[in-house]
C-alpha cells in the first residue's frame, strides 16, 4: 500500500536542555514517527533550520517497507547533534511516500508534558 508523501514539515521543534526522572524513558527528547506502509524501503534525509544560523544536516536513514521507526532527535549525531534549549524546525524528506507524526516528551518537571501531532504533509 502506498500512502502518504513524500515530504513534510515540522515548523515547531525543541529539545529541552535537562530532565526529571528515569533514563532514557523519561529524557526529554523529540521524536518523528515515520510510517512506511509501501512495499520498498524509504530512504529519508532530515534537514534541520533554526533562527539564527544555517541549517544542520543532512541526516539520513532509512525505514524498511512495510515498518515503523520512532526517530528521537535527541540520538541524531551526524554530521552535528541537535543543541539542546534551542528552537528549530525540521524538513523531513523521502523517496517514496511515508506518513509522519510529532511527538515531544518535556519532563523538566515531575508532571510531565506530552504533546503530539501530525507534521505538514508538504508534497
Amino acid at each position: 500500500m502506498e500512502i502518504g508523501k513524500k515530504v513534510w514539515a515540522i515548523a515547531e521543534g525543541y529539545i529541552p536542555a535537562y530532565s526529571n526522572g528515569p533514563e532514557p524513558e523519561m529524557t526529554s527528547h523529540e521524536t518523528a514517527c515515520i510510517l512506511n506502509a509501501g512495499r520498498q524501503d524509504a530512504q529519508i534525509t532530515i534537514s534541520i533550520f533554526f533562527a539564527d544560523r544555517e541549517p544542520a544536516g543532512p541526516y539520513k536513514l532509512v525505514v524498511p517497507a512495510r515498518r515503523t521507526k520512532h526517530l528521537r532527535f535527541n540520538e541524531l549525531k551526524d554530521p552535528e547533534d541537535i543543541p539542546r534549549g534551542t528552537s528549530y524546525a525540521s524538513l523531513i524528506e523521502s523517496d517514496v511516500p511515508v506518513i509522519v507524526q510529532h511527538t515531544r516528551l518535556d519532563s523538566r518537571q515531575a508532571a510531565n508534558a506530552l504533546i503530539t501531532t501530525i507534521a505538514y504533509p508538504v508534497m
